[in-house]
Order: structure tokens, then C-alpha cells, then sequence
């Protein structure tokens, strides 16, 4: 199974208003074979927590311009890993400290990397 088109334009358009925001690491992996919730994951860092709330903020206006609502948030108080929950996709915005400790690109290492656009800053 593969990532619907639909998941792969707002992962796109995620990565993009992350990376406006200076959003580092960005990557994105098709979880459509592995879980039933969701097609991609969208994984983000950000080196404090107010740049953390701002890639939150920037992605969900993007989304938002495209129809798409989240349906659920978590983490925004303490802003070092917020999820954003958007239905066909999950985005992570991690501190960079709890992005080097959880390491979910690793935890998710078998599923297929989805091809951002080369005006994002994606993890070699």
C-alpha cells in the first residue's frame, strides 16, 4: 500500500511551511503499510521551543488553507514534540534534543521515504 495523493500534497505543503519557518531535518516516511490511521509522517526539528510553536503554527495555516483541519494536537504547552494529527498525515515538530533521543526515523526505518521538493531542507 502506498501514501494517498492526497497525503503526499499536504505533506508537501507541510514540509514547505516548515521549512519557511527554519524548520531543519525534514523527512517524511509513507507508514501506509504499517498503520491503518495514517499515510505519512511528516518528522521536523526545530532548535528551541518558540520555533517550535512557530512551525506548528506555519504548518497548520498551510493545511488549513488547503481544507485540511487537525484532528488532534498534542504537546503544544511544552512545545519540544508537538503532533499535529491531521487525518491522512502526522506531523512531528520535535526540539532537536528530543528528536536526536526518540529517533523515530529509525523506529520507522523499513517504511518508504516520500520525495519532498528540493526547496525543503530534507535529511540526506
Amino acid at each position: 500500500m502506498t501514501a494517498s495523493r492526497r497525503a503526499v500534497e499536504l505533506t508537501v505543503a507541510a514540509a514547505r511551511a516548515a521549512a519557511d519557518r527554519k524548520a531543519e531535518g525534514l523527512v517524511a516516511l509513507d507508514v501506509s503499510g504499517q498503520l491503518v490511521l495514517t499515510d505519512v509522517f511528516l518528522i521536523a526539528s526545530a532548535g528551541n521551543e518558540r520555533q517550535v510553536g512557530a512551525v506548528v503554527d506555519a504548518v497548520e495555516e498551510a493545511l488549513h488553507a488547503l481544507g485540511a483541519q487537525p484532528v488532534r494536537r498534542e504537546g503544544q504547552t511544552q512545545a519540544r514534540w508537538v503532533l499535529l494529527d491531521f487525518g491522512d498525515i502526522v506531523v512531528h515538530v520535535q526540539h532537536a534534543e528530543d528528536r536526536a533521543y526518540y529517533a523515530l526515523e529509525r523506529l520507522w526505518r523499513d517504511c518508504p521515504v516520500v520525495e519532498l521538493p528540493a526547496d525543503v531542507d530534507a535529511v540526506p
